[in-house]
């Protein structure tokens, strides 16, 4: 498993997990997002992401706009 920081970006990031569980945490909730689940994290709201279980996870990412290192806030 890995474990990213968390990030407070300056676009909205579409996660599709294809294989595996994504837990995904936010100020409010924790998420275990698993195959053909997604979720949505809205730009300005601060998230994290990791995969503590066996085997990780296969998945998407899609930024609108496009993920930079200038505009993700990392923690």
């Amino acid at each position: 498993g890995w474990e990213e920081p968390g990030q407070c970006p300056e676009f909205n990031e579409y996660t599709i997990v294809l294989k595996g569980k994504l837990q995904v945490q936010t100020a409010d909730k924790k998420y275990i997002i698993t195959e053909g689940e997604a979720i949505m994290a809205t730009k300005g709201e601060w998230v994290k992401y990791s995969t503590p279980f066996k085997d990780g996870a296969s998945y998407i990412a899609v930024c609108l706009p496009a993920f930079s290192p200038d505009t993700v806030n990392r923690d």
